[in-house]
């Protein structure tokens, strides 16, 4: 039985993450399809990599999974299919692979070249449903289309250190569903660049000197209630180990959330400055 995820910016009032199942399951009847989101803000390509990062090795090794995400083919954007870390990934070149394979090299690429058998406006559907169920039957990935060996990549995906690694330079690159913000600094980068020292992190205004290892430890004072804490700002290494910026117990039908309380976007830029100041200023919590 073969594990096919879909991926999609379609939403689901439309007809589209119907029409692509059904098609798969007119190909292989004893396919088992997982949605991992199709609420994926139009385009965001950048979206679209956080959260296949952070899904993907949930499954099983040899799960497919089906990207279609800013997918029409043009001369700038290719449709691809490859093989990484045990998994298969069918989805335009656009750069949204390039979290994943930042830290893993995928074992083969290939540009899918089916297309002049086809021709269509929802390659999702017609292309990328027939790449993923002759994967799925176990179908060799040079058979559909030429091997290569780069991909796109995108530069805001990463973030940069300093040649003196005393700062690091990142941005927001998701809202969460609680308007909570993350970067895309990661704990390893944190860690390896920061080495134990003191640090401050900046986003517009906000200033944090503190990252917390659980959300609930900014109520510090066990004489109150956790709702007394409700709408106090944190820093934390999420469940990704990817920095955040957060409200703690955010509602945004209530309380708010981070993006909104501390007008905090998409795109924006975060800092960390790695500084020598007396240890009781400067603290990461563990």
């Amino acid at each position: 039985m073969a594990f096919i995820t879909l991926t999609t910016d379609f939403g689901t009032k439309d007809h589209f993450v119907g029409a692509v199942k059904g098609a798969i399951y007119s190909e292989l009847e004893d396919a088992k399809i997982v949605d991992i989101t199709h609420e994926i803000s139009p385009f965001n390509i950048t979206e679209t990599a956080y959260i296949l990062k952070n899904s993907y090795k949930s499954f099983p090794k040899g799960t497919i999974h089906i990207i279609g995400v800013d997918s029409e083919l043009s001369d700038e954007n290719k449709h691809i299919a490859l093989e990484l870390d045990g998994h298969f990934f069918v989805c335009p070149d656009n750069g949204l692979i390039s979290m994943i394979a930042s830290e893993i090299k995928p074992t083969k690429i290939v540009e899918i070249n089916i297309h002049d058998r086809i021709e269509s406006s929802f390659p999702v559907l017609d292309v990328f449903v027939q790449v993923a169920c002759f994967i799925a039957r176990g179908g060799n990935l040079t058979v559909i289309g030429k091997e290569i060996n780069e991909f796109k990549k995108i530069i805001e995906i990463q973030p940069k250190a300093n040649q003196a690694e005393t700062q690091i330079v990142g941005g927001i690159i998701y809202i969460d569903n609680y308007g909570n913000v993350i970067t895309n600094i990661s704990k390893k980068m944190f860690n390896d660049i920061g080495k134990g020292r003191n640090f401050k992190i900046t986003a517009k205004k906000h200033s944090f000197t503190k990252i917390f290892s659980k959300y609930n430890e900014v109520a510090t004072n066990s004489a109150y209630s956790n709702q007394q804490y409700e709408g106090h700002k944190l820093a934390i290494f999420n469940s990704a180990e990817y920095l955040e910026i957060a409200i703690y117990r955010s509602n945004l039908d209530t309380v708010g959330g981070a993006s909104s309380l501390l007008g905090l976007a998409y795109r924006d830029t975060v800092v960390i400055d790695f500084v020598n100041q007396p240890e009781q200023e400067f603290t990461i919590l563990n």
